[in-house]
């Protein structure tokens, strides 16, 4: 059975800046090492020894680094090994995302623009390493949408299938008019909207430094869904299709059921199956109760990835195989959310 990891991961590297290094040198990230001080540990209990160091702020570089994975094909230094791993686990295609950039790093257009700029070039050679199995999602220069047609345009011609959001952005909700310059673009260039657990927000994320990532990132993630369905983007973007990536997929009926419960209020009529309307697809997580799930959004729009790459509580590295072997689930129900879902919401061929 075919199987598309619908959410993947890079783990940057200074290889990732050379674009930055060669037109914005006083812009180069760093990576710092600690020495001494308190211990911070990983998401695996070791203590973190590394640290982006990018425009004066301090960022965690091995905090979600997942050991089942080997460096160099984590962080692509190795494309073959890359390969050779998705073969050991079942998966012909990986969607890759980025890992430092899950967080608010710009907090200014020339930043945003060269470290953007910088990382979509460096996936693009990624993909021609193997475009027939490594797909990505650019990461777009929001905070200047003048740019951010050239980035779309040069993505969608070098294996993109997919533009990165994060549930928040430019300290603004997903649905507010800024931003649908953009999603007309990504409609016309066929590129899905992949809002990715993370923050792109600098006052929400640094409110919740000493909160659980649930709050921080999870929770974002499902206001960032309602809000677009309540203010009605995605009809108002009629061919887009969305992507919500790595919330798993057991708050969707609550969801669904309080727009309705809205909608109701407002004298609206709720399409039958709210994801199938609005071509909106949810990453699922093999410990979700998906025959509930399935009840609700039904069968058609539910895609799973491993987190390839990361330790965090979203990873499941054999994902694909315990996908398969789950009870409950009809085969045709494992076929979609392997396969025939993730190729409808990335447009693979």
């Amino acid at each position: 059975m075919r199987a598309i990891d619908a959410d993947a991961h890079v783990i940057e590297t200074m290889a990732t800046w050379d674009t930055v290094a060669r037109e914005a040198p006083d812009l180069m990230p760093m990576i710092t090492e600690r020495v001494s001080g308190r211990e911070i540990r990983n998401s695996e209990g070791r203590v973190q020894q590394q640290f982006w160091v990018i425009n004066g702020r301090v960022h965690n570089r091995d905090r979600n680094l997942g050991s089942n994975t080997p460096e160099d094909s984590r962080e692509m230094r190795d494309v073959s090994a890359r390969l050779r791993h998705m073969d050991e686990l079942d998966v012909e295609v990986q969607i890759l995302f980025p890992t430092l950039l899950l967080r608010p790093i710009a907090n200014n257009p020339r930043l945003d623009h060269a470290l953007s700029k910088s990382y979509n070039r460096w996936l693009a050679e990624i993909w021609k390493q193997a475009p027939d199995r490594l797909r990505w999602a650019v990461v777009p220069p929001l905070s200047d949408m003048d740019r951010v047609g050239e980035e779309l345009h040069f993505a969608r011609d070098n294996g993109a299938c997919a533009v990165f959001m994060r549930p928040l952005e430019c300290e603004l909700p997903l649905s507010d008019p800024y931003f649908h310059p953009l999603y007309e673009l990504a409609q016309e260039l066929d590129l899905a909207i992949c809002v990715h657990l993370g923050n792109g927000s600098f006052q929400v994320h640094d409110f919740y430094t000493r909160d659980t990532t649930f709050t921080k990132f999870k929770l974002p993630m499902i206001g960032a869904l309602h809000s677009l369905l309540m203010a009605g983007t995605p009809a108002k973007f009629p061919k887009l299709r969305w992507g919500i990536i790595e919330a798993s997929a057991d708050w969707v009926p609550f969801l669904v059921a309080d727009v309705r419960q809205r909608f109701l209020k407002q004298g609206k009529r709720l399409p039958e199956n709210l994801l199938a309307a609005n071509r909106v697809y949810v990453t699922c997580q093999t410990y979700d109760d998906l025959e509930h799930v399935i009840s609700v959004a039904g069968e058609d729009n539910l895609v799973i990835g491993t987190d390839y790459g990361h330790a965090d509580f979203s990873s499941e590295i054999e994902a694909i195989r315990n996908l398969k072997g789950k009870k409950g689930l009809s085969e045709t129900s494992v076929r979609k959310i392997l396969w025939d879902n993730a190729r409808a919401l990335y447009g693979l061929g």
